[in-house]
């Protein structure tokens, strides 16, 4: 029975990973060099944060489908790993799903995560990011990363990511902009 729950899990992971291809590639993702689209969610803190409370600093915007999956762990956990680099560089990370705030609280105890967990339970703003997927009706985050430079402005956007190594680059791709 818990191979069985398994195998499912997993099948649904991939078919939720393949099928961010399919729709990020037809929605509308903000481009570089365009105003990143605020907004205000509620947080794993259960206060509401908005993009421009972060002004002057650089943002890693980053929408995952769902806490406690295998992927998405891997990346959280990659991402307190670089905490302090990201810090180093002026640099905040915002982690955006269609989970609730009290899902993204637990989810931040269990893997001890130092960063925001922003709630978009009715993927509002994930859809205004061009992040949304749609699997067996519901509607999940795709897996797109976009870094925002202190100016409020897109500067760089990661579409279909792949987990792995995803921080490491983002920290690269930070690093080579803030020297333009």
């Amino acid at each position: 029975m818990l191979k069985t729950k398994l195998l499912y899990s997993i099948i649904a992971i991939t078919l939720l990973s393949l099928s961010s291809v399919v729709v990020s590639a037809f929605s509308s993702m903000p481009e570089v060099g365009q105003t990143a689209p605020d907004f205000s969610l509620k947080s794993n803190e259960s206060s509401n944060v908005s993009l421009k409370d972060f002004r002057g600093k650089w943002i890693v915007l980053y929408f995952y489908p769902k806490d406690f999956t295998s992927g998405c762990t891997v990346q959280a956990r990659n991402f307190q790993r670089d905490l302090a680099s990201y810090e180093k560089a002026n640099a905040v990370i915002l982690g955006v799903s269609v989970d609730s705030a009290e899902t993204h609280k637990e989810f931040c105890a269990k893997e001890n995560l130092n960063f925001k967990l922003l709630a978009d339970t009715d993927a509002k703003i994930s859809d205004t990011y061009g992040s949304v997927i749609e699997y067996n009706g519901n509607k999940y985050s795709a897996r797109n990363t976009f870094i925002i430079n202190p100016e409020g402005k897109i500067a760089k956007v990661f579409p279909n990511v792949k987990v792995a190594q995803h921080s490491e680059e983002v920290l690269a791709t930070l690093a080579e902009l803030q020297k333009k």
